[in-house]
C-alpha cells in the first residue's frame, strides 16, 4: 500500500531571501537532525542570467532500525538524491528528492516548495508532499513501512525548528535582511542613481499591482490550510495528522461539487476512525449523503419545536465548564419519556435530538473564537433524579437506542464528557441497554455519581465552576430548563397517525395497531428456538376492554383464512382477524395458557415480559372483554361479527409492540421486566383514572 502525505502550509514571517540564506546553513550537515549524516554535491548549474540555479546532491541517512534488519538488508546507510532548483527571479526553491538505495524495491518520493506568501511579499510559504511504496523488502515491508513512517514524521517536526534555529543565528550576526536579486541590467539602473520599484511591482510579473494581493492568489492557494491555522483553530495535530486532514480535505473538494463540510467536522471523523484516511472517508461521505437527503443542513433554520415539547423536554444549554466546552443539561429523571414518544412520535424527538447536536456544532465554533483555543465537543450533564422503572419502558428504550444510532453515525468526537449524577439503583439495566450501542472511546468519557457523591471531592465542581452550577444540584445558579411533569394522555397521538407520520429520519414506527372484535380477537404468533428466551410486550388499550393472554403451542398453528365469510355472502373483511388456534384444538391438551387472564380497561397502558421455559410457538392473544363474560372458545362465530358490523361497541382497539430477547441479554437479571403498569409514577394520577397494578409475569411451569 502506498502511504502519502501532505503537509498544511507553513508560513514564516520572514522575506524568502532570508528563509534560504537560513535553508543553506542545513548543508552539508545539520547536527539537529542526527539521522542527517552527511551530503555532497554532485553537480550545480546556473542560468546565464543567474537567476536559476540548480544543484544536485546525494544525502546519506542513518535510519534507526533493529541492527538485524540492517544486517538483513546489507547496508549501513541509506543514499537520497537531492535536486533543489532556486528561481531568484520568481522567488521559489523546488526540492524533488528520490532514494537511490533499494530503488527497485522501494520507491520513495518527496516533493518541497518554497515560495512568496500571496498575500505579503515578506513573508514566505513552504509545502511538502510525499509518497512511500515498498514492494519488498526481505519479507520486512510491514515492518519497514512503519520504521520510515516514524523516521518522516520526526523529521517533518524538526523541519520548521531547524529554519527558525538558523534564522535566529543570522539574527545573532547582525543579519535580518538579504537582498534581492535583480537582472545584471537593473543592477546598472543602480549603479547609475536610477530608482527600480522594488515594493510597488514584482519583478518577473510587470503590471500585478501588490496593494491588491488578490490578483495574486489562486484558487489552490485560497484552498490550503495553513499550519498556524490548524493549531489555532483545530488543535495541535501530529504531521500525519495533518497530511491525514489535508488530503480527506482535498479529495472533498474534488469529488463534492457542492458544501462541504467544515474542517472542524472533518477532524472529527478522522479522530473517530483513528485518522485511517480510507475509513474515515467512507464514514464521512454516508453522514454526508445523510445530511443532503434530510436538509439536515437547514435544520435550524427551518424547524419549530412544538410547544409540547417546549413545556415537556426537560433539557437545555447552561453555560459552560471549565475547559470552555458548552454544556448541555438533561434532568432525565423528571422526563415522561413514554409520554413524549406517544404524543411527538420518534420523528419529532430524532429532530430534536439532531437540532441539540447542530447547536452544539455552532456553540463549539464560538467558544473556539471567545477562549482563543479550539473546542470542538461539549459536555453533558445527565441528572437521574426521579429514574425508576418506569423509564425502562421497552418501546422507549427502543427509540432511544435508535436515535443513539443516528447521533454516532453523523456526530461522532462530538461528546467531550458526560456526567451522570445521582445515578439510582435501577441505572445498571439501563446502562446494560444502551451501553452496546456506544463507542468505546465516547463510554470512557462517562463519569457516574452515586446519591450525592458529586458533592464531593472528585466531584461536579472538578468540571464546573462553582457560580454556574445549576440550583436544582445544590447550586445558586437558575437554570432555565422545565421541572418535567407528566404528558396528558388526551395528547397522545393515535396508532394510525403514529405509523403513517411521515418519518424520513426513522424508517418506521415501532408500533402496531389491532382492532379486536367481539368474537374475533387478535393473536400474534412468535416462534421460539431457544428456552429461557425472553418475551416482552406493551401495548395500549385504545378503546374498550380486553383480555391477555398467552399461549404455548409444540406445533406450528396453521392460520385460517380471513374470507371464511364469503358462504354466507359476505365480502372479505380486512378487519376480521386471522386465528392461529385452531377450532379443533383442546385446552390442556393441544395448547396451554402459560400467564393468567389479565384484564385490561379502556386508556390502560400494560408493559410486560414471559420468560419461556420450552422452545415452541407461543401466541399472544387479545380478547374482547364485557361485562357479561363471554365463552371460552376463541374462534370466530359468523353472529358475532355480523353483530360487529351493526354495533360499534362491539370493537376494541389497541396499540402494541413486542420483541423477543435473549435471557443473556439481561445478565440473568429479570427483575426489571416484572409486568406492570406503565403509567407516569405518581404523575400519571392526573390523566388516567386507573391506578391499579397489572400482575406480574412468571416463568412458565
Amino acid at each position: 500500500m502506498v502511504q502519502q502525505y501532505q503537509s498544511p502550509v507553513r508560513v514564516y514571517k520572514q522575506p524568502f531571501e532570508l528563509i534560504m540564506a537560513a535553508y543553506a546553513r542545513r548543508f552539508p550537515k545539520c547536527p539537529l537532525i542526527p539521522m542527517f549524516v552527511d551530503s555532497e554535491n554532485l553537480s550545480q548549474s546556473e542560468s546565464k542570467d543567474g537567476s536559476v540555479v540548480v544543484t544536485e546532491r546525494r544525502c546519506t541517512i542513518d535510519v534507526e532500525a533493529p541492527r538485524l534488519l540492517k544486517r538483513i538488508a546489507g547496508v549501513e546507510y541509506l543514499y537520497f538524491i537531492q535536486k533543489n532548483t532556486l528561481n531568484r527571479r520568481d522567488r521559489t526553491l523546488h526540492i524533488e528528492v528520490h532514494n537511490e538505495t533499494f530503488s527497485s524495491r522501494v520507491i520513495v518520493r518527496e516533493c518541497c516548495s518554497y515560495t512568496v506568501h500571496p498575500e505579503n511579499e515578506d513573508w514566505t510559504c513552504f509545502e511538502q508532499t510525499a509518497s512511500l511504496d515498498i514492494k519488498s523488502f526481505f519479507g520486512f515491508e510491514s515492518t519497514a513501512e512503519k520504521i520510515a513512517m516514524k523516521q518522516y514524521a520526526s523529521s517533518i517536526k524538526k523541519g520548521k525548528e531547524i529554519i527558525e534555529y538558523h534564522l535566529k543565528e543570522l539574527e545573532e550576526e547582525g543579519i535580518t535582511r538579504m537582498p534581492r536579486w535583480m537582472p545584471m541590467v537593473d543592477r546598472g539602473l543602480l549603479s547609475s542613481g536610477k530608482s527600480v520599484p522594488v515594493c510597488g511591482t514584482t519583478v518577473g510579473l510587470p503590471g500585478k499591482d501588490l496593494a491588491n494581493p488578490t490578483e495574486l492568489m489562486t484558487s489552490s492557494n485560497d484552498d490550503k490550510l495553513d499550519a498556524d491555522y490548524i493549531r489555532r483553530y483545530l488543535g495541535d495535530l501530529t504531521p500525519l495528522q495533518e497530511s491525514c486532514l489535508i488530503r480527506l480535505r482535498q479529495w472533498l473538494q474534488e469529488t463534492h461539487k457542492g458544501k462541504i463540510p467544515k474542517d472542524q467536522h472533518v477532524l472529527r471523523f478522522l479522530k473517530a476512525r483513528d485518522f485511517n484516511m480510507d475509513k474515515a472517508r467512507e464514514f464521512l461521505c454516508q453522514s454526508l449523503t445523510w445530511r443532503k437527503q434530510h436538509q439536515v443542513d437547514f435544520l435550524l433554520d427551518t424547524w419549530e419545536r412544538p410547544q409540547l415539547l417546549q413545556d415537556y423536554y426537560t433539557g437545555g444549554w447552561h453555560h459552560h465548564d471549565r475547559d470552555g466546552r458548552p454544556l448541555y443539561v438533561l434532568r432525565l429523571g423528571q422526563m415522561d419519556t413514554k409520554g413524549l414518544v406517544r404524543a411527538l412520535g420518534e420523528e419529532v424527538l430524532l429532530r430534536q435530538v439532531l437540532s441539540i447536536n447542530e447547536e452544539g456544532l455552532k456553540r463549539c465554533e464560538e467558544n473556539t473564537r471567545v477562549f482563543g483555543r479550539p473546542i470542538s465537543c461539549w459536555t453533558c450533564l445527565v441528572d437521574l433524579e426521579g429514574l425508576n422503572m418506569r423509564h425502562l419502558w421497552r418501546p422507549g428504550v427502543k427509540a432511544l437506542l435508535r436515535m443513539i444510532e443516528v447521533v454516532e453515525a453523523n456526530y461522532p468526537e462530538t461528546l467531550g464528557r458526560l456526567l451522570i449524577l445521582r445515578a439510582p439503583r435501577v441505572f445498571p439495566v439501563l446502562w446494560t441497554l444502551v451501553s452496546p450501542l456506544i463507542d468505546e472511546n465516547t463510554r470512557k468519557k462517562f463519569l457516574v455519581y452515586a446519591g450525592r457523591d458529586y458533592q464531593g471531592p472528585g466531584g461536579l465542581v472538578d468540571y464546573i465552576d462553582r457560580e454556574i452550577i445549576p440550583d436544582f444540584l445544590g447550586g445558586d445558579c437558575l437554570c432555565d430548563i422545565p421541572e418535567g411533569s407528566a404528558v396528558p394522555k388526551s395528547l397522545y397521538r393515535t396508532a394510525e397517525q403514529l405509523e403513517n407520520e411521515e418519518n424520513c429520519l426513522l424508517t418506521d414506527s415501532i408500533y402496531k395497531s389491532a382492532s379486536i372484535f367481539k368474537g374475533a380477537p387478535y393473536e400474534v404468533l412468535i416462534e421460539i428456538t431457544e428456552a429461557s428466551s425472553v418475551i416482552t410486550w406493551d401495548f395500549d388499550v385504545c378503546k374498550g376492554d380486553v383480555l391477555f393472554n398467552i399461549y404455548h403451542s409444540k406445533r406450528a398453528p396453521q392460520p385460517q383464512k380471513k374470507d371464511s365469510l364469503g358462504a354466507h355472502g359476505i365480502a372479505s373483511l380486512g378487519a376480521v382477524n386471522a386465528q392461529l388456534i385452531d377450532k379443533n384444538w383442546v385446552l390442556g391438551k393441544d395448547y396451554s395458557m402459560v400467564e393468567k387472564a389479565l384484564t385490561c380497561r379502556e386508556g390502560e397502558s400494560v408493559q410486560g415480559s414471559h420468560v419461556t421455559r420450552w422452545p415452541g410457538f407461543y401466541i399472544l392473544q387479545w380478547r374482547f372483554h364485557s361485562s357479561a363474560a363471554s365463552a371460552a372458545s376463541s374462534l370466530a362465530r359468523v353472529d358475532d361479527v355480523l353483530a360487529t358490523l351493526q354495533v360499534s361497541s362491539h370493537k376494541c382497539k389497541i396499540m402494541y409492540y413486542t420483541e423477543v430477547l435473549g435471557s443473556h441479554d439481561f445478565r440473568g437479571s429479570m427483575t426489571s421486566l416484572e409486568s406492570c403498569q406503565s403509567g407516569f409514577s405518581q404523575l400519571s394520577a392526573a390523566t388516567t383514572s386507573s391506578n391499579r397494578s397489572c400482575a406480574s409475569s412468571t416463568v412458565s411451569r
